[in-house]
C-alpha cells in the first residue's frame, strides 16, 4: 500500500555529461521528464544526503552514474543496505544502468565489466519473458545504452526479461516489485549524443568508430516509456 503523501524518490547516484547536463538538466530532471504528468518526486543524492524514511515514499528509482559499482566506495555499501531494506519491505524499485547494477550487487550478484566490452548508442533490446514494467508492444524495441560494466551474475531469484547483441542483462527482475534496466529510458536522442562525443576518446581507443555508433542513435519509445509503465504499478 502507498503511503498517504508518499514522494517518487530519485536516487541520485551520479551527473550526466556536462553537454546533456546543460541541455536536459540532472538525471532526476530527466527522469521526471518520461514519467506521467504530475508525478511527485523528489531526489535525494545517495553520494551525500541522508536517503529517506521508507515509510516516506511510494517508490524508489536509482539513477545511472559515471561510477563503478565495483569501487565499493562507502556510499555505495549505504545505499545496498538501504536497498536491501526496501526490497524486504516491499518498496516498489526501478535501477537504471548503474542502479541496476547497484541493485544486483546489493541483492547478491555480482558486478565486473561487461566481457563484451563497452555497450553505446541505440541498440534493439531482445525480450525474452513478457513483463508489465519492460515490455513493449513497439518492434524492433530500441533502448539507448552508455555502460562498462554489467550483473555478470544474477543474485539469487532474479529473472531475466531479456538482452541486447552485448548485454545478456539488460533487463532484470530482481523481485515481484523490483526491476533493473541496463539501459537509460530517460535519454533521449539529444542526450545519447552528448554520451557519444564525450566518450568519443573512449571509444577510439577500443576500436569502436564513435561516428558510427552516433549514427545508431534514434528514437526509442519502447524504452522511454519503461518509467511510466514502472509509476503506473503502483
Amino acid at each position: 500500500m502507498t503511503p498517504t503523501g508518499a514522494t517518487v524518490c530519485v536516487l541520485v547516484t551520479g551527473d550526466p555529461v556536462p553537454g546533456a547536463r546543460q541541455a536536459r538538466g540532472s538525471f532526476a530532471d530527466m527522469i521526471a521528464r518520461v514519467a506521467p504528468a504530475g508525478t511527485p518526486f523528489e531526489a535525494r543524492d545517495a553520494r551525500a544526503e541522508a536517503l529517506p524514511d521508507l515509510d516516506r515514499v511510494s517508490a524508489l528509482i536509482i539513477t545511472g552514474s559515471a561510477a563503478s559499482v565495483t569501487e565499493r566506495a562507502p556510499w555505495m555499501l549505504s545505499a545496498e543496505a538501504y536497498l536491501r531494506h526496501a526490497v524486504v519491505a516491499d518498496v516498489p524499485i526501478l535501477g537504471i544502468c548503474f542502479g541496476h547494477q547497484l541493485l544486483g550487487q546489493a541483492l547478491g550478484g555480482r558486478v565486473a565489466q561487461n566481457p563484451k566490452g563497452r555497450e553505446m548508442g541505440t541498440v534493439e533490446y531482445r525480450e525474452a519473458v513478457a513483463d508489465p514494467v519492460v515490455s513493449d508492444p513497439t518492434r524492433p524495441y530500441l533502448c539507448n545504452m552508455s555502460h562498462v560494466d554489467s550483473v555478470v551474475e544474477l543474485p539469487p531469484g532474479a529473472k531475466v526479461l531479456g538482452s541486447t547483441e552485448r548485454e545478456a542483462h539488460a533487463a532484470l527482475r530482481f523481485a515481484p516489485r523490483v526491476w533493473g534496466v541496463q539501459f537509460h529510458p530517460e535519454f533521449d536522442e539529444l542526450t545519447m549524443r552528448a554520451y557519444v562525443d564525450a566518450r568519443r576518446d573512449a571509444l577510439q581507443r577500443e576500436g569502436v568508430d564513435p561516428d558510427q555508433v552516433m549514427g545508431s542513435v534514434r528514437p526509442q519509445p519502447a524504452g522511454a516509456g519503461v518509467v511510466a509503465r514502472f509509476l503506473r504499478t503502483l
